[in-house]
């Protein structure tokens, strides 16, 4: 167990890491960024902070020594460079890094655990593209197995034709058959180190341009009756990974059951509503977790909540949103309101 007053590290130095560096200021404890950007909202609400480069060995080494345990805010912190953390407790464990980092990889662990994901081919060459939608058939899209989030680096191909038209980066990549889905839909769960599981409800999610837009609890029909297996598969995952810490997973829920669409080791966007609408939030529940602390209820705090994003310039009516008394405002510091940027969220409970 790491007690208040410890000092925990995160790496990233995003909304995500601001959220839960102020859960862990709220337990007691100090927290110290990592990151390799100069201009970090989560330094802004934290003890410390070290800007580096993650390939600075030094510095990481001397950021475990300030620190009582680390944990990351994205799955694309580079693996190779952790091993300068040394003995300081990493959670959630690496294994989970290494295993989201790659689409292909991702994809061909929730399989081999029963998981049914969609149709999917490794892609380097062109030739590759050409029998990977030979297989699988169009619409498909076209993925980097690395990196990319909020719809980048990513190609929709509707037709044969789409792909002869694509200028392929030198980089591996994975093309997906398209799912015809009902809704989409997330599982947050948050396992301790003992191995105790709970799950928040889950989410119905809306995108928009590839970008999560609006999350909704309950999520009602047809996802409601989907979670019990999707909830099945997700466990599985956090037990085979030996995972602590919130986890989430993410499905498309079709006339066949649930599909997994992929995972996130970490708090996640479709979870911001369990600041106010759950009774302990994601962002503290994983701050116990990582600490060995007793898990925090995940139930509803109200009949049901509705988080939307604030993406670019929309954060610009923060007035208008105060207004409404009902609203729980979140602005996350961010500068620059560039088209698809998260500015910020705001939340509403089903009373």
């Amino acid at each position: 167990m790491i007690p208040p007053g410890s000092t925990i590290g995160i790496l990233g130095g995003g909304q995500l890491g601001r959220m839960l560096a102020t859960s862990a200021a709220q337990l007691g404890y100090r927290c110290h960024i990592y990151a390799p950007e100069a201009d970090s909202i989560a330094a802004e609400v934290a003890h410390a902070f070290t800007r580096a480069e993650w390939s600075d060995a030094e510095a990481m080494a001397d950021f475990a020594r300030a620190c009582d345990v680390v944990t990351y805010e994205f799955e694309n912190v580079p693996v190779t460079p952790l091993l300068a953390l040394g003995t300081v407790p990493l959670l959630p464990h690496p294994r989970a890094l290494e295993t989201a980092q790659d689409r292909l990889t991702e994809k061909q662990f929730v399989q081999g655990l029963g998981g049914t994901p969609a149709p999917f081919a490794p892609v380097d060459t062109l030739a590759e593209l050409d029998a990977a939608i030979a297989e699988i058939g169009t619409p498909g899209i076209l993925k980097t197995r690395r990196e990319g989030y909020d719809g980048k680096g990513q190609w929709r191909i509707q037709s044969a034709a789409d792909a002869d038209a694509l200028d392929l980066p030198a980089q591996p990549l994975i093309y997906e058959g398209f799912v015809q889905f009902l809704a989409e839909f997330s599982v947050i769960l948050c396992r301790g180190a003992d191995g105790a599981i709970q799950f928040y409800d889950s989410a119905r999610n809306v995108h928009e341009d590839g970008i999560l837009a609006l999350s909704t609890v309950p999520a009602g029909e047809p996802i409601a009756s989907q979670i019990a297996p999707a909830r099945e598969l997700a466990a599985a995952v956090a037990e085979a990974l030996g995972y602590v810490g919130v986890l989430t997973l993410e499905f498309f829920a079709t006339e066949a059951g649930p599909v997994f669409n992929e995972m996130a080791p970490r708090v996640h966007n479709s979870g911001h509503w369990t600041i106010e609408g759950a009774v302990i939030s994601q962002f503290e529940n994983h701050i116990r977790a990582i600490c060995g602390l007793p898990l925090g209820d995940p139930a509803l705090a109200a009949k049901g909540a509705e988080m939307r994003n604030l993406i670019g310039d929309e954060a610009e009516g923060w007035l208008t949103i105060l207004a409404d008394p009902a609203n729980y405002l979140h602005l996350y510091g961010k500068g620059d309101a560039s088209p698809g940027r998260k500015m910020g969220h705001v939340t509403r409970l089903i009373l």
